[in-house]
């Protein structure tokens, strides 16, 4: 470069370029003038002391003055990644040495700067990439530098700059670092172009890395694809472990069609037909991948490519095991591709009997009513050419008669029937055995069919099952040593489920008081306390247990824990921070309080699982503390309150000793059990939104839950708990909280779960017409919980059957189960909850009917069928046909053939007299048939 006008290295123009780049140097140097006064304020030193940030006359702009060392630092500081190589150069091995310590001061120096000098961080860290990385002799010194989380680029031309100064390295050096690098996930897909050039370099083999191949894939797919995949030397490397791998990388499933030119199924397909690819290994390899299954987006390529490659005849035949356990077990597009290989060789004649009977089998325990059908059709097929193969096939086509949809049981039994005369007697007999899974609506044509062979008990009288009653289990004691203590906090984590969660807060209260001191010692031993002492660490969450063990040692400061023991819950909040709010409240208060005398133990302490104190053993400890002369911490005793059984007999007798304590305390209880009234709320809904755009389209936005005054809490309980009383504000809300208590909200009220429940109602909501998961988790909490029971808990477990998430609707029918068993359960306020939430579509009829089916399926026929019973005849009579409302009706149907429930549903009379094959219409007939063959029978008989 020259001074007469050339464009220099960081872009400034200089010399004869005019004005415009005489004020672009000017600037420039004004701004490094700048950072160095602004470095050497802050490392509070002045003059040439590069290593606290200041270079003097080193960290000129032009890099002439001071020793090389000193101007690559100063380079480095100054941010110009660019201007390393060249600096680098002239280094020795000893000045390299020196640097090296110099550069690892200055990331030190970096990592302890705020968030206002990003930028400035930034840019540093991209020449201290470059500089540490040669300086380093050891690859694996090497890659540990370049691999640091905190100096990992994502710039292409950094991996360049690296290249640069890494040039005089041997080979084997330059392998060591690249498989080093490809052998750290993210380290590979952000330093592919390093790591390429490394290979290169060195001549070594291709590292095979999932990180390498990801970030391959993503650099090399563009228009030309199958272009540069024949181009590439590593394609014949890399796609083999690309096809091999468990999570297949993005632009591999990207949803373009066959005739893009970035889809890669046919790139690899036509590469393959070109020889660049080994045709039996690809194959192999697909096979290989789809058995191991996965999700289907991981699947969705090896299926593709293993489509467009089509396996030769002799490979079909060769695999067909390997078909058939796709067809069994894969995810419904893999068995589908499965069953027509296979039903491609039957037709050939090249599948044996026992091979067809094998895959029949596996296919009709499917759910997926598709591949059952065609199953069955296969089968009818073959049977039809050889009917000698009946004695094999019938006993697996007998599988489907335990299907939920009647009408393949249906298909199955006419099958068998077209061909029993083809079996000996033992077959005959084992298919009798099997007729016992069908429904009853088909026990007419199985009796005619088997005749004596049908065992008498198959259908035998109907039993309501339902699970046995929860029992109330008892709290364990709180651990009494500093290692019990320690030991528990490390196995089960500072987060646990509510009962054991508060067991080990007891014991660290209790522990900590008898010996704080070696309680301290253990846990600064045990734990890494070093964040803790960061002020923003607590600032929005509590973290469970960590923030007494932090007020323990004594790193809160005083401002912090009065503000979290203060905080409280303004009008706006949503009712899941302030449920989360109880707790985070007694967590500041015993941060404050630990090890001290003014908390010996924790009174809210629950002595049941549900989180319910015992009034008895209540009384006991506030006993406890008027003898010790210790005043109840305010939120402890408030959660105790709340927790208080008072439904219990002894309730009166317990308030009577509670007044006889002669404290203020006493007195708190005494009138809080003779009360006895629960906190009590009010539901209602907001009109529906014309669309989606609309503010009150969505279910969570339209609930409004109205808490009603209670003065007292209002007026005697802490910041935290005084919403409780009336304080939160009666608005529809619709928050976003992934919050780590949610388990514990139903513990914080445990004999009030109405009230929970209305708390917990938008959030289950948002399960149900949104896409949130994990939001039913209080429910089974709540059907194990006292108190009496309104709108609210019907409403959340309505919204948590509907749910979108398979296992979310799990717990709502666990929670439906419970609250049958112990008689708590309203069937017909729930069904007519269920039914306008599905009417108005914010509960979708196919999610409803999954729950239902698989309530029914436990042996609570006659449970499920109370609640559809209700709900119904506003269904059928809406005004808006309900679409998907045939499997609502074939569960009940289900139910009443197996129950036999008698009473007609109003307006399904109509419905059924319709002419037409659709599933709403043949489980309407279903179903009528069903409670008019079932009219009569006494319901103790059902039930």
């Amino acid at each position: 470069m020259t001074a007469d006008g050339a464009a220099r290295a960081d872009g400034v123009v200089t010399g004869a370029t005019g004005a415009t780049g005489v004020r672009k140097s000017l600037v420039n140097r004004v701004m490094d003038s700048m950072m160095i006064k602004v470095r050497s304020t802050v490392a509070g030193t002045t003059g040439n002391d590069t290593a606290s940030g200041t270079v003097g006359d080193a960290d000129r702009e032009d890099g002439t003055a001071g020793t090389p060392v000193e101007r690559l630092v100063a380079a480095v500081r100054a941010g110009r990644a660019h201007q390393v190589p060249k600096l680098f150069e002239p280094l020795t091995a000893a000045e390299r040495k020196s640097a090296l310590a110099q550069l690892k001061a200055v990331r030190s120096e970096v990592r302890s700067w705020d968030w206002k000098r990003w930028n400035e961080a930034t840019a540093v860290r991209r020449a201290l990439y470059v500089a540490g990385a040669g300086c380093q002799t050891g690859a694996a010194a090497a890659a540990t530098w370049l691999g640091g989380r905190d100096l990992l680029s994502w710039r292409s031309e950094d991996g360049g700059l690296v290249l640069s100064v890494l040039g005089d390295r041997d080979a084997a050096w330059m392998a060591d670092v690249a498989l080093r690098l490809a052998q750290r996930p993210a380290v590979a897909e952000s330093s592919y172009g390093l790591i390429r050039g490394l290979v290169e370099r060195s001549g070594c083999a291709v590292p095979a890395t999932d990180g390498y191949v990801l970030a391959w894939t993503r650099e090399i797919t563009d228009a030309r694809l199958q272009e540069r995949l024949r181009e590439d030397p590593q394609t014949t490397v890399l796609v083999p472990h690309a096809l091999a791998m468990a999570e297949t990388p993005d632009r591999l499933t990207w949803s373009v069609g066959p005739e893009a030119p970035t889809h890669w199924p046919t790139a690899l397909a036509g590469l393959v037909a070109e020889g660049v690819l080994d045709r039996a290994q690809v194959v192999d390899l697909c096979v290989s991948r789809l058995l191991r299954g996965g999700r289907p987006r991981d699947l969705r390529f090896p299926l593709e490519v293993l489509r467009l490659v089509e396996p030769s005849a002799e490979e079909r035949r060769g695999r067909v095991p390997d078909w058939t356990g796709m067809a069994a077990d894969a995810p419904s597009p893999v068995a589908g591709y499965a069953q027509e290989v296979l039903a491609g060789l039957a037709a050939e004649g090249a599948l044996s009997t026992a091979a067809l009977a094998e895959m029949t089998g596996g296919v009709l325990f499917r759910t997926e009513k598709k591949l059952v059908r065609a199953q069955l059709t296969l089968v009818g097929k073959v049977l039809a050419r050889e009917p000698g193969a009946a004695g094999e096939l019938l006993p697996a086509v007998a599988e489907a008669f335990g299907h939920e949809d009647t009408t393949i049981q249906e298909r199955a039994l006419k099958l068998v029937a077209r061909h029993v005369a083809a079996v000996d007697a033992s077959v005959r007999d084992e298919l009798a055995g099997q007729a016992g899974l069908l429904s009853p609506v088909h026990r007419a044509a199985a009796a005619a069919l088997f005749g004596e062979a049908l065992e008498a008990e198959a259908w035998a009288p109907y039993e309501e099952v339902l699970p046995p009653v929860p029992e109330r289990e008892p709290v364990a004691p709180p651990a009494t040593t500093v290692e019990a203590l320690v030991e528990e906090l490390l196995t089960r984590g500072l987060y646990q489920d509510p009962a054991a969660f508060e067991r080990t807060l007891d014991g660290l209260v209790r522990v900590a008081r008898q010996d704080r001191a070696g309680l301290e010692a253990a846990v600064r031993e045990a734990f890494p306390t070093e964040h803790w002492e960061n002020r923003h660490y607590f600032s929005h969450y509590t973290h469970g247990a960590e923030v007494v063990l932090a007020g323990l040692l004594g790193v809160l400061p005083g401002w912090r824990v009065d503000s979290g023991r203060g905080k409280g819950t303004g009008r706006k909040s949503c009712h899941h921070e302030a449920l989360s709010g109880i707790l985070d409240a007694r967590l500041w208060e015993a941060a404050a309080l630990i090890g001290s005398d003014a908390l010996p133990f924790l009174l809210a302490a629950p002595t049941v699982h549900t989180g319910e104190i015992d009034p008895v053993v209540l009384v006991e400890r506030l006993r406890a503390y008027r003898d010790a002369g210790v005043e109840p911490a305010p939120a402890d005793f408030a959660q105790a309150l709340l927790r208080v059984g008072r439904g219990d007999s002894s309730a009166g007798r317990c308030a009577e000793e509670a007044e006889a304590l002669g404290t203020r305390a006493g007195g708190r209880l005494a009138a809080w059990l003779r009360t006895a009234e629960p906190l009590a709320t009010k539901v209602r809904f907001l009109p529906r939104g014309k669309d989606r755009t609309s503010g009150k389209w969505w279910l969570a936005e339209r609930i409004v839950v109205e808490i009603e005054d209670r003065p007292v809490v209002r007026k005697e309980f802490p910041a935290a708990f005084r919403w409780l009383g009336g304080e939160l504000g009666a608005t529809p809300r619709r928050c976003y909280h992934w919050l780590e208590t949610r388990a514990h909200w139903v513990a914080a009220l445990p004999v009030d779960r109405e009230f929970v429940a209305a708390c917990v109602l938008p959030s289950l909501a948002s399960g149900a017409d949104a896409d949130q998961r994990g939001v039913t988790e209080p429910l089974t909490a709540l059907a194990e919980a006292a108190g009496p029971v309104g709108r609210a808990l019907p409403l959340a477990l309505a919204a948590g059957l509907g749910c979108q998430d398979a296992d979310d609707r799990l717990r709502a029918v666990d929670a439906l189960l419970v609250l049958a068993s112990r008689g708590d359960l309203d069937a017909r306020r729930l069904g007519t909850e269920l039914a306008w939430l599905v009417a108005e579509g914010s509960v979708k009829p196919n999610r409803l009917a999954d729950a239902l089916r698989t309530a029914a399926a436990t042996g609570a026929y006659g449970t499920v069928w109370a609640v559809l019973a209700p709900a119904l005849p506003e269904l059928l009579g809406a005004e808006k046909p309900v679409r998907g409302l045939g499997e609502v009706l074939a569960v009940a149907a289900d139910c009443v053939e197996r129950c036999g429930a008698g009473d007609e549903v109003a307006g399904l009379a109509g419905v059924a007299s319709a002419r037409g094959s659709s599933q709403f219409l043949v489980q309407a007939k279903r179903l009528l048939g069903a409670l008019r063959q079932g009219a009569g029978q006494p319901l103790a008989e059902t039930a």
